[in-house]
């Protein structure tokens, strides 16, 4: 009989739920989708009902499958998609049907008047954090506005992996990496800002206890352990978000190193000691208790998602897609492509649109497939020359996680234009491993979360920059940040146009 741990990643496209070994190593992992529901242009919604059913699902397959191979199962730690903000009632049931996700840009009107009333690099120390429609603070003041009833009959503000903790054990918290990315919390002492509560109108009343990723909160209840196959009691861990559990499980867990996490969106990261207090840099916090400072980029995969959607209806698979790009040259003759389809968290034009520029008649489906993974590479590779002026850092290499990590077509595409070697751990489910990571220090196998994370995690492929397709992209990249600042003076003109169009 092995000892073993569950993780289960409740993310934007599946929950995942897997018997990891103790060394790390996912032995069975189970996955139920469900889509994003988009109601209006900016909108983007999840049922929390719809994450519980899938972790249900997945969960049973995953349990029945340890014991039938005779598997002890010893704890279970979650991770989560960030700020989905879930306003629970006191029987632990969901205010709102569907509830706001990471993406949802709702809220723009919200940030908009408070940048305009505030001085946001006075609020850098109080939040660790500029304003972006993501945080939770400006969903609670939408839904407060928008949703009043909903929001009076909350007693508990929770993150999607909070509330799916909260069917597993009846507990109510929030662990402090997401938490530290709700604009919500002091940065120096790890707890809610009740001033900042208090300026933004919010009830500190309904925020839950912040606890730390590796803590004990809980055990799974008769109940739960019916809809599940979990063993009733099993120990269940605050967890954390899925970015920085991400972080962890693919060994960026001390000051100096970097990541990029390629998923849905696609996050460049460096680790420092305490938050970088820049208007243009985000911070999280890790769950060893560093700080994360990094820029997203909200369409990363989500660009390849959407060229296979509107060129092939998604009859072909990424693979198929990945190879008709490979036929095109580097540059892909003179073909840009800005990925800007769902806007931008940071900045003054978090409405801007997506664009190919450059097409001409000789282009066709390879250039324009090509043009979307470079896109997203020279958009990433803007985010980190910001990063790097900011911090003084220029880091030697990046650590890849996610889905992307995958793919080594567009990672040698990525480590071309950010001329640097792209490190890949061996296990690509890092989110996972850093679940592990977290057991295995609660358990008290190992003394803290990177001697976890140095046992746990292996990487065993190097991916290096092409020298000749580097040069091109230099040349490239110039062109690139040019065509980003001057289209921010048609965005808005963009949103009239579509707040008049009439109907088909």
């Amino acid at each position: 009989m092995t000892d073993c741990t569950i993780a289960l990643d409740i993310g934007t496209g599946s929950t995942r739920a897997a018997v990891m070994g103790p060394d790390g190593q996912v032995l069975r992992i189970s996955a139920r989708e469900y889509q994003q529901i988009v109601p209006a242009y900016g909108w983007s919604e999840q049922r929390p009902a719809d994450w519980w059913s899938a972790s249900c699902d997945a969960l049973k397959d995953v349990t029945a499958w340890a014991r039938d191979e005779g598997h002890n199962l010893t704890a279970l730690a979650g991770c989560g998609q960030m700020h989905g903000t879930v306003l629970v009632d006191a029987d632990g049931e969901p205010t709102l049907d569907a509830v706001p996700l990471w993406n949802d840009k709702r809220t723009l009107d919200h940030v908009r008047a408070f940048e305009a009333s505030e001085k946001v690099e006075d609020w850098l120390s109080r939040t660790g954090n500029p304003p972006t429609p993501a945080w939770p603070a400006f969903k609670l003041q939408w839904l407060r506005d928008k949703e009043p009833d909903a929001y009076a009959r909350a007693t508990h503000v929770l993150m999607p992996k909070d509330f799916v903790n909260l069917k597993l054990t009846g507990e109510r918290a929030m662990d402090w990496t997401d938490a530290a990315c709700s604009f919500l919390m002091d940065p120096e002492t790890g707890r809610w800002n009740e001033s900042v509560l208090a300026d933004l109108g919010l009830d500190a009343a309904k925020m839950p206890t912040v606890k730390l990723p590796t803590e004990i909160l809980g055990h799974v209840t008769a109940e739960a352990a019916k809809v599940t196959g979990l063993p009733q009691g099993l120990p269940v861990l605050a967890g954390g978000a899925d970015y920085p559990i991400a972080l962890l499980g693919s060994g960026v867990c001390r000051p100096g190193l970097a990541s990029e996490v390629a998923g849905t969106s696609s996050i460049v990261t460096l680790v420092a000691e305490k938050p970088v207090l820049d208007p243009e840099i985000s911070n999280v916090g890790t769950p060893e208790g560093n700080w994360g400072a990094f820029v997203l980029l909200e369409a990363g995969g989500d660009a390849a998602r959407w060229a296979r959607r509107a060129f092939h209806d998604n009859d072909l698979s990424y693979g198929d897609i990945l190879d008709m790009a490979e036929t095109a040259a580097p540059g892909s003759d003179a073909l840009l492509f800005l990925p800007y389809l769902v806007g931008e968290r940071l900045g003054a034009h978090r409405n801007s649109r997506a664009q190919f520029f450059g097409l001409a008649a000789g282009h066709g489906l390879p250039q324009m497939h090509r043009a979307v993974l470079e896109g997203v590479g020279f958009a990433v590779n803007r985010h980190l020359q910001v990063m790097e002026r900011a911090t003084g850092t220029r880091p030697d290499m990046l650590i890849a996680s996610g889905g992307g990590a995958k793919a080594d077509f567009w990672l040698k595409i990525k480590a071309s234009i950010y001329n640097r070697p792209i490190l890949i751990p061996e296990e690509a489910e890092c989110g996972l491993v850093g679940c592990a990571a977290l057991c295995t220090v609660a358990l008290g196998r190992e003394p803290d979360l990177e001697s976890a994370a140095a046992r746990l995690v292996r990487h065993t492929r190097e991916v290096r920059p092409d020298p000749v397709w580097a040069e091109h992209y230099a040349r490239i990249q110039p062109l690139f940040d040019t065509l980003y600042t001057q289209s921010q003076a048609h965005y808005d003109t963009l949103d009239a146009l579509t707040a008049s169009q009439p109907e088909a």
